[in-house]
């Protein structure tokens, strides 16, 4: 059985029809043709979709709504509606509705999109239980996952979390080694102190020892007034040193000194100093093979090497693509719907940008859509054909679609569109509705 849902109509035709189509697919279907009784099973039952229908007395689907919002604010309520009543549809979707269906329907139309209805409730309903979790266990911050292999490294970031233990964590860019470090950070008994980062590729090598210990005024030219280094602004907390691997040989060894005791000298100065400071490094580099070429101290790699973790690039998590898209949308602020065939080109990408290239697609996506649902030709160009898989030839009505969807892209506005494509504004509208563009 999929989905449970709530069918309320007063027609009784209605309710018989619908509910063989569904029940057809596989739907546990309820029916109800008097709203009032409809509203009582809310309270009483589950439900995960409510279908209702626009124009009933004595609750309208507009009321059913909006006592259904309150009741069970986890369901997500589809309505039905005649032609002439599309504005009151609409208006229904701004108050919390997550689409409508126009009367009268086939029975494929029907199952086709009570099946992205259903694919949209079961990724919020995942995207939920999977924050709830991750707050049980502590928090994950912005590390959204189903994939067994992250889960199992985020309780390893957890369980090392209470001890002052040097980490290592290498991977790709884009993988969220910086998200895990603040995890470890905010999960210790230092989540009060400072998280202090430092890009270690950034620098210049004559400034990068400076950085991190400090100076003292005219140790070098430029150097005006004293300066804390990170490692002090840091004492008490944690330092993320952000791409490790590019630190130069001078500083790796001033950097092991600190890891054995954690003690410095500024630069310019004699006097040592001490603080109390965990080290988490990162890398996108593979750290093993530069001790092998010298390139990196072996002794350093060891120090910081005390637990290694490593993040999985997001192509071989692809399981989490839908959850992250949904979770940059909430993240964005964008209460917006995601077409099954923008789902369908970001499960195809390659993604070497990772999980930050998906949050920037994500961006721009919403940018684009100014409000409306994401659709296909909101995504860069390279994103086009991957919504139809290339292992088979496309049917008329696939390259259809396509074709639609690049037009869309080029006009300014949908009357343009309807005139490059040789059609009037009805017909697209049609077509748009039936290909969900």
């Amino acid at each position: 059985m999929k989905a449970s849902i709530l069918l309320v109509d007063d027609e009784q035709n209605i309710l018989k029809t619908v509910g063989i189509a569904l029940g057809a697919s596989g739907y546990a279907v309820t029916s109800f043709q008097h709203p009032l009784q409809a509203l009582e099973a809310v309270r009483a039952d589950h439900f995960d979709i409510g279908l209702f229908d626009l124009k009933m007395e004595p609750l309208s689907g507009i009321d059913l709504l909006r006592e259904a919002r309150t009741l069970a604010p986890e369901m997500t309520v589809v309505l039905m509606t005649a032609h002439g009543s599309i504005d009151s549809a609409v208006e229904a979707m701004k108050l919390g509705a997550y689409d409508y269906l126009q009367k009268p329907f086939e029975f494929s139309e029907l199952q086709l999109f009570i099946d992205k209805v259903a694919s949209h409730h079961h990724m919020k309903s995942e995207l939920r239980q999977l924050k709830e979790e991750l707050a049980r266990r502590g928090g994950a911050g912005s590390l959204v996952t189903r994939s067994e292999r992250m889960k199992s490294i985020i309780a390893l970031a957890l369980q090392v979390a209470d001890s002052s233990i040097s980490v290592l964590v290498e991977g790709e860019s884009g993988t969220g080694k910086e998200l895990l470090a603040h995890l470890i950070h905010d999960n210790s008994p230092r989540k009060d102190r400072p998280f202090v980062t430092v890009n270690c590729s950034a620098l210049a090598e004559n400034l990068l020892e400076s950085e991190l210990f400090g100076h003292v005024k005219g140790s070098f030219t430029g150097a005006v007034r004293d300066r804390q280094g990170r490692f002090e602004a840091a004492d008490g907390g944690t330092v993320f040193l952000d791409e490790i691997g590019e630190i130069p040989p001078p500083t790796q060894v001033k950097l092991l000194r600190f890891l054995q005791h954690r003690e410095f000298e500024r630069v310019g100065e004699t006097t040592t100093s001490k603080v109390d400071v965990r080290v988490i490094a990162a890398t996108n580099r593979d750290l093993q093979a530069a001790v092998g070429n010298g390139q990196f101290r072996e002794d350093l790699y060891y120090r910081l090497n005390a637990v290694k973790v490593k993040l999985p690039p997001l192509r071989d998590r692809q399981e989490d693509i839908p959850l992250l898209a949904q979770h940059f949308l909430t993240k964005l602020g964008a209460n917006t719907d995601v077409a099954p065939q923008v789902m369908a080109a970001l499960g195809g990408y390659g993604w070497k940008g990772n999980v930050r290239e998906l949050e920037n697609v994500m961006e721009r996506a919403v940018i684009l859509a100014r409000g409306e649902p994401i659709q296909l030709y909101h995504l860069p160009e390279e994103f086009q054909a991957l919504a139809t898989p290339a292992s088979r030839p496309m049917s008329l009505e696939e390259v259809e679609q396509q074709h639609i969807i690049k037009v869309l892209r080029l006009a300014k506005d949908l009357d343009e569109a309807a005139t490059i494509l040789g059609i009037d504004p009805a017909t697209l509208y049609r077509k748009r509705k039936k290909y969900g563009l």
